[in-house]
This record gives structure tokens, sequence and C-alpha cells, in this order.
């Protein structure tokens, strides 16, 4: 049995079904904002009415998404793509050159893996510039000594000059690329220069951090980044709440560390487009997410919980009894430190690894004959014969 299991069991232990496409159960964003969207939104939508003549597909595409985000359309296979907070937070620090260039992206991202249809490229690819952590959450599964233990091999720091040849692949194939999956990428010491190798390349870049190891350089090279959201993981607004989830943390810390990134963007980069938010696992009824904005609103953009998934043991729990297909396989690829191609993270000891990127490249890994044996598997009903997606209630 995983360490962590034990800690957490009595907190939850709902078997629901966990939506991918919106994971966020609680999620604060200005009004202000919205209405700002909802006109740029329209007058993207009348720019592409006005066209002479019959639409590229791009185009017809960034004119669908509009007029779904609208309401004023259904989406392909009646998938609900709405104007969620999330997306709207998106769209009010886009510039108008690039507006269409996200809407084709949010589409993709949203419609595709819901409707089975593969691109060309994942539509989001997270990358691990470290799986190593400082803390021990009791709802991930860096509580597992199977995955951290140095014999296990799974722990250690991505090259830089692979990530580079990643961000290379990735560029006008792919709109977000994520910082993060397994570990804490602040204690990856490239950091700094993968986040400025990657600056200005993508509309939907995203770094998660616990904020438990920034530095004033570690500021600056985050918002020195064009176009990047900082996602601070955090879950509760007061204490003895969060210690107890964030095992080797304290709130006092991270609330002044988040506290120095947002002086030094108040006084150094006032005309940043960087994206703030305050985001937490919400594991019971104690955390109010009134309580998280009063502590948090004035440091950050957003704040948001997601809903808990018992990530921390993937592979000792009875199966679930979920026949849908992952909606993922259609939607992301993880790229771990080592090079490793992951289809998701539950599966965090990677027994479904679909190959290294030292040895093929993104778009042919992601319609590899190894990928496609696994949405097969799905599609035909049989994902409780694979471990461990038989163990998850991802759809």
């Amino acid at each position: 049995m995983s360490e962590g299991s034990s800690n957490i069991k009595d907190l939850v232990g709902s078997e629901d079904a966990y939506q991918k496409s919106n994971s966020f159960s609680d999620f604060v964003l200005a009004p202000e904002k919205f209405e700002k969207v909802r006109g740029k939104l329209q007058a993207a939508l009348e720019r592409l009415d006005s066209n002479i003549g019959e639409l590229s597909e791009d185009d017809a595409l960034a004119k669908k998404a509009a007029s779904c985000l609208l309401g004023k359309e259904k989406a392909d296979g009646d998938v609900d793509f709405s104007l969620t907070p999330n997306v709207a937070g998106d769209l009010s620090r886009i510039s108008d050159q690039d507006y269409d260039r996200y809407l084709r992206y949010r589409y993709r991202y949203e419609v595709y893996p819901v409707i089975r249809k593969l691109d060309e490229f994942p539509p989001c690819v997270q990358i691990e510039p470290t799986s190593m952590c400082n803390l021990r959450c009791v709802f991930c599964y860096q509580t597992d000594s199977r995955l951290t233990h140095r014999k296990e091999g799974h722990m250690g720091r991505m090259p830089l000059e692979r990530f580079k040849t990643l961000i290379d692949q990735l560029e006008g194939k792919c709109e977000a690329v994520t910082l993060a999956s397994r570990g804490e990428p602040t204690l990856c010491k490239d950091l700094p220069e993968m986040l400025k190798y990657m600056s200005g390349k993508f509309l939907a870049a995203k770094v998660n951090t616990n904020a438990t190891k920034l530095t004033e350089d570690l500021c600056h090279a985050l918002l020195s980044t064009e176009g990047l959201t900082v996602v601070f993981s955090a879950d509760a607004a007061e204490e003895p709440l969060y210690s107890q989830l964030r095992v080797n943390s304290d709130l006092e810390t991270v609330l002044k560390n988040i506290g120095m990134f947002n002086d030094i963007r108040t006084k150094h980069y006032k005309n940043s487009n960087i994206l703030t938010r305050v985001s937490g696992v919400r594991v019971n009824s104690q955390q109010n997410i009134d309580d998280m904005t009063k502590v948090w609103g004035d440091m950050v953009d957003q704040i948001a919980f997601v809903d808990y998934n018992p990530w921390e043991n993937s592979y000792d729990r009875d199966p679930v009894g979920e026949d849908r297909p992952c909606s993922d396989l259609w939607r992301r690829m993880f790229v771990w430190w080592d090079g490793k191609v992951n289809p998701c993270d539950v599966d965090y000891r990677s027994h479904l690894q679909v190959g290294n990127v030292d040895n093929g490249g993104i778009g042919a890994l992601w319609h590899s004959e190894d990928y496609d044996r696994l949405r097969n598997n799905h599609l035909e009903g049989s994902r409780g014969k694979v471990s461990p997606c038989n163990r998850c209630t991802f759809i």
C-alpha cells in the first residue's frame, strides 16, 4: 500500500467519474473580465463573418469556436464548449493578432478529445523539468516510495538540451505546454534557462509550483516569460489545515514568497501579460473558496479548486469499473525528465510508457502503435484489462 493512502482515506472516498475536460470545482475571476472577453469574441466573429469567399479550414475553426463560446452554436458532437472562467482568463490577455490562434487551440483541446478526433500533435504537452519534490502532499503520488526511492530510478532532472529539442518540436504545433508533472519545477537548476527558451512561443504556457522555493531570481525568470500562467499550488487559507495537506510546507513561507512575487511584478512588470493563479486540490468541506479569496485575492489574478482524484494510490486500490474511454488519450502527453513519454500521470510509474523522445519525435509517438493500441482498448470497452486505467475514474 502506498504511504499516502492511510493519510487521506478518511478525508475523501468518491469514486465518481472525473471530468478531465474541466476539473475545476470553483474558479474566481473578476466579472469585468467576462464582459471584455465577450466583446472581443463578438468582434472576432464579425471579422471572420465579413471575409469574402470561402473561409480557410483554420478560419472556419476559429469562427466556430467563437460562436460556441458566445453561445450561438453547439460544438461538434454536442460537446459543451462554453466560456468558462479559466478560458475567459486566458482570452483576457491574448492579443488581437493571436485571438484566432487561441480559439483554434482551445476548440481542439476541449472538443476533439471528447469526439475522439486525433489531432496531428497533442493539444497539450506536459514537460517534467524534474520528478523530485520537497513536499509530500497527502493526495500526491510523491507519498509512494516506489516512485521516490532512489533505487527505483524515477528521480532526476531533465537536461537543458533535451528540453530545447522538445520545445523546437512543439513550437507552431502545440499551444499548451506545461512545466510540471510529478515533481516541483523550481528544484530544477535549469528552470530559468528553460523559461527563457520557451518565452513567447506558446499561447497557453504554464508552470505549476508549490512556491516554497521561490527566490527573487526565480520570480524574475517567471515574470520575464511571455505568455505564461504561473499556478501557485495551495489548498487552504489557514493553518493547521494547510500543513496537514501540504506536508513539509507551511503557510507563512508560501504567503511570504507569493507576496514577494507580487511585489516584484508590481514594481518591474506592470505591462506583463502574465497570469497568476492560486489553485488547490479540494479534498473536504473545510476548504472554502471565500476564505481562499480573502487571503490570496490581492496577490493573484485567479483562485481555483480542482477536484480530488486518488492519484496517490493508482496501483493499489480496487478496480473502479469505469469502462468509458479516457479523453486524455486524445488531449495530453506527458514527457518525463528522462525522455520517457507517458499518456497520463495517474500512471506515475510509467507502466503505460509509449516510447522515448530521444528515439522518436513527439508527432510520431503521438501516432505510434502503442498509443493507438491503448486508445483502441479504451474505445472497445477493454479499459478494465489495462492497469492502472482500470483503477482510474478519468473520462
